[in-house]
C-alpha cells in the first residue's frame, strides 16, 4: 500500500491433509515458561541498534524447524476444508465471478499471542463464507518484515475452507524501509537459486498455512533488482505449488525495480502477475483501468478474478465510498475481484468500551448489508456488502457435524450451559463452523432480531438469540449443507426459551431451492411438545433442552437445516445453543505424555502427544479441592501456555486435566499432571 494511504502499523490449493509437523525443540521440564508469540523475521540482515522492549529480531535465513522452540504453539492443525456453493440466497449474488481477499491486521507484529488471550475484545472474523483468501497483514521496520499467521486464525479459516497467507512487507522508505532488506530477500546462492524462497515454503509447511503475500514497496531499486525479484517470485511459486501453497503479488514494484503503484494490470507489473497466483491491484484503480486489466488478464489466458481490486476500508469501513459498478456491476458480468484492506475497522472504530455484540453488529453490517438479511438486500444501501454480490460457500459436507455457535471469543466459558470460567477470552481456533448466511429469516410477519449473543451459551462463549414478537411463524435458515442421510441419521437441537412460549420445529430440506433467493423445500419435524404435538426425545440440563430428532422418512442428502418458530405466547426470546447431525456417537481417545515442559512460578507451558483418531480440539481444566473444574483454555495444538496461576488456599500442588474433544463435543477420559507450588 502506498504511503499516502497507510497508517503506520504498531506493531492454493486445498490439501486433504496437512503435512506432518517436523520435530520441535521442547523445553526441558525445568525450563522457564515464556509466553509464545506469533513469529516474525527480517529476511537476513538485522537493523542496527537494539530492538525495543518486547521485540526480538530474528533472521529468516537462519530459521530451522528443529530450533523453533515455539513451533508446537504456532503450528496450525486443521486441514483446509473443501467448500461448495449452495443456491445463492438472493438473485444478485453470483458464483464463479468476483471473489474476496481480506488483508487483516489481527494484532501487533511483536507481542501477538500465539493462542489467544484473556480478553473478548478481538477481531473474531465469522463471515468466512464470502472470503477466498486471507492475508495476515502486518510488519514494521523496527520489528520484522516477514510474518507467519498465528495458529488459531489458520485453524478457523481452514475450518471454513479459506486459505491463509503470511505477509512479506518491504516498507516504503518513509516508514523505515531499507533497500538492503529487499536485496536480502532476493539473494541467490552459487547455483543461482533463491534460498529464501525455499525457506518461506518450509516455514509455511511447518506452520500449516497456505503461502505468501509479497509486498515490495521500498523504493530505490533498478532493473537488476527487478529482474532478481521476478526470478525470486517465480521460484517461490514453483516451490510453493509443489507443497499446495500459493503466492499473491502486490502491485507496487515494477519490472524495472522501481516502486510505482499502477492501479492496473499492465506492462509494468504483468510479469509479476504471470509469475504469481494472483495480484492485489493498488487503490489507484479506476473503472477504465479495471476494465483494461480484466481484458489483459483474459488475453494472458488468466482469470480476471485473480485480480483483487483494492478497497481501503481502514478509516471508514462500511461508510467508504466505492465505485462498485467498476468491480461488481449488477447488470453485467463482474469486472474483477475485491481486495479489502483492513476490514477489522468493524472492531477498531468502536469505542474502547465495545462489547463482542457491538463488534458483531458492525461486522454483520459490513458483510451482509443494511438489511442484515442476505435474502433481502437493501437496494438503496450505498454500501454494496459482499452478500449482495458474492455467493456464500459452506464446508458442512460430512457427518458427523456439530456446532455450538461459538464465535471464538466470549465473556465467559460455558460447558453444558454452566459457567466453568468467568474470564473473558479469545481463541479463534475454537470457533465453530458457523452459518454462512446471517441471518435469513422467512416470515409474513414482523422480522425478529437474530444475532450471536454472549450473555449465555450452551458451550463455548455464545449462542444464537432470536428476539421478537413472532406475530407470524418465522423460519430461520441455519446451515447450507451436503449431508448424506443414513438409516440412523438424527439431528440434535439444543435450545432454550427465555421469554414467552414458542413451538419449535426442525426444518430439513433434501433438495436445493427452485431458484436463487427461493426458500429451501423444507420438511418440518416437531422438536418440542406444544399444543398437543408430540416431540422427540428430550434431555434437559441447566435449563437447556437437547432434542434428538430422527430423520425418519427422509432420504438422500440434507441441503439445508433451519428452524421454524411459532409463538404461543409472545413476544419471544429464544436461544439456539447447539446443533448436531450424526449417525452414531463416538468418544475420542485420550492424549498421552501430558507434561509441564516449562514453569516460571504460575506461568506454565503444557505439552502432550496428540490423541489418535479425529480430534476437534483439546481442553485444559484445573481441578479444584472441592472437586469442581475450572476451564483454563482450549487449543487445536499439542501445547498450551497458561500464565498467572496462583495456589489456592492450602494447596500444595495444582492439578490439571487435559481432554481431547471430538466433532460432537464428546470428551475423552482426562489425563492429568500436577504442579507443586
Amino acid at each position: 500500500m502506498n504511503p499516502t494511504r497507510r497508517t503506520v502499523l504498531l506493531a492454493g490449493t486445498a490439501a486433504a491433509l496437512l503435512p506432518p509437523l517436523p520435530a520441535f525443540a521442547a523445553p526441558k521440564a525445568d525450563a522457564a515458561a515464556t509466553p509464545p508469540y506469533a513469529s516474525y523475521w527480517y529476511p537476513d540482515s538485522l537493523p542496527s541498534g537494539t530492538p525495543g522492549t518486547g521485540i526480538t529480531w530474528r533472521s529468516l535465513k537462519s530459521w530451522t524447524a528443529a530450533g523453533d522452540t515455539d513451533l508446537a504453539f504456532n503450528a496450525a492443525s486443521v486441514p483446509l476444508a473443501p467448500r461448495f456453493t449452495p443456491t445463492p440466497a438472493n438473485t444478485t449474488a453470483r458464483s464463479g465471478q468476483a471473489r474476496i481477499q481480506s488483508l487483516v491486521s489481527f494484532g501487533p507484529t511483536s507481542g501477538n499471542p500465539s493462542q489467544g488471550a484473556a480478553t473478548a475484545d478481538y477481531y473474531a472474523l465469522t463471515h468466512w463464507a464470502y472470503v477466498d483468501e486471507l492475508v495476515f497483514w502486518g510488519g514494521s521496520s523496527g520489528e520484522g518484515l516477514v510474518l507467519a499467521p498465528n495458529a488459531p486464525i489458520v485453524d478457523a479459516a481452514h475450518r471454513h475452507g479459506v486459505p491463509v497467507l503470511g505477509n512479506i512487507f518491504l516498507p516504503p522508505t518513509a516508514y523505515g524501509g531499507q533497500l538492503q532488506w529487499t536485496r536480502d530477500l532476493v539473494q541467490k546462492d552459487s547455483a543461482g537459486h533463491y534460498p529464501l524462497a525455499a525457506q518461506l515454503v518450509a516455514v509455511a509447511a511447518a506452520y500449516g498455512f497456505d503461502g505468501w503475500f509479497v509486498n515490495a514497496e521500498t523504493s530505490g531499486g533498478n532493473t537488476a533488482l527487478g529482474t532478481d525479484m521476478l526470478g525470486f517470485v517465480k521460484e517461490l511459486k514453483s516451490l510453493a505449488a509443489a507443497k499446495g501453497q500459493r503466492v499473491t503479488w502486490y502491485d507496487a514494484m515494477t519490472v524495472n525495480g522501481t516502486v510505482s503503484w499502477q492501479g492496473a494490470l499492465n506492462s509494468q507489473n504483468q510479469a509479476f502477475f504471470q509469475a504469481a497466483d494472483d495480484m492485489f491491484v493498488d487503490f489507484r484503480w479506476s473503472a477504465g483501468t479495471l476494465a483494461s486489466s480484466g481484458q489483459k488478464a483474459d488475453q494472458l489466458g488468466r482469470s480476471r478474478y485473480e485480480l483483487w481490486a483494492g478497497v481501503d476500508v481502514e478509516s471508514n469501513g462500511s461508510g467508504t465510498s466505492v465505485n462498485w459498478d467498476a468491480m461488481v456491476p449488477t447488470s453485467k458480468a463482474h469486472i474483477a475481484s475485491i481486495g479489502f484492506y483492513r476490514p477489522e475497522w468493524t472492531r477498531n472504530h468502536l469505542p474502547a468500551s465495545r462489547t463482542p455484540a457491538d463488534f458483531h453488529a458492525a461486522d454483520d453490517r459490513f458483510w451482509t448489508g443494511r438489511s442484515l438479511d442476505p435474502s433481502q438486500p437493501d437496494a438503496t444501501d450505498p454500501w454494496r456488502a459482499p452478500a449482495v454480490s458474492v455467493a456464500d460457500r459452506s464446508t458442512v459436507s460430512g457427518v458427523p457435524f456439530a456446532s455450538t455457535f461459538n464465535t471464538g471469543h466470549g465473556l465467559r466459558w460455558y460447558e453444558d450451559g454452566a459457567v466453568v470460567s468467568d474470564t473473558p477470552w479469545n481463541h479463534l481456533g475454537l470457533q465453530d463452523r458457523l452459518p454462512s448466511r446471517r441471518w435469513v429469516v422467512r416470515t409474513e410477519g414482523q422480522r425478529p432480531a437474530v444475532s450471536f449473543d454472549f450473555a449465555d451459551a450452551w458451550r463455548g462463549g455464545s449462542s444464537v438469540l432470536v428476539d421478537g414478537e413472532l406475530d407470524e411463524p418465522a423460519v430461520l435458515d441455519v446451515y447450507a449443507t451436503r449431508l448424506a442421510i443414513g438409516v440412523d441419521t438424527v439431528v440434535e437441537l439444543t435450545h432454550r426459551t427465555d421469554v414467552g412460549g414458542v413451538n419449535v420445529e426442525l426444518a430439513v430440506a433434501t433438495a436445493e431451492p427452485s431458484a436463487a433467493g427461493a426458500t429451501p423445500p423444507y420438511t418440518y419435524l416437531p422438536v418440542n411438545s406444544v399444543n398437543g404435538r408430540r416431540g422427540a426425545a428430550v434431555k434437559s440440563v441447566n435449563g437447556w433442552q437437547t432434542v434428538t430428532v430422527p430423520l425418519t422418512g427422509l432420504s438422500g442428502t440434507v441441503h439445508a437445516i433451519g428452524v421454524r418458530l411459532t409463538a404461543t405466547d409472545g413476544p419471544v426470546t429464544w436461544r439456539l445453543g447447539g446443533l448436531a447431525v450424526r449417525d452414531s456417537v463416538a468418544t475420542p481417545a485420550a492424549p498421552s505424555a501430558f507434561r509441564i515442559s516449562g514453569a516460571s512460578g504460575g506461568d506454565l507451558r503444557f505439552t502432550w502427544n496428540p490423541a489418535p483418531g479425529d480430534v476437534r480440539h483439546y481442553t485444559l481444566h484445573r481441578l479444584l479441592a472441592d472437586g469442581s473444574r475450572r476451564f483454563l483454555g482450549g487449543t487445536c495444538q499439542h501445547a498450551y501456555f497458561v500464565e498467572g496461576l496462583q495456589a489456592e488456599q492450602g494447596e500444595q500442588a495444582a492439578r490439571f486435566e487435559l481432554r481431547a474433544v471430538g466433532e460432537l463435543y464428546t470428551s475423552s477420559d482426562p489425563v492429568t499432571v500436577t504442579h507443586p507450588w
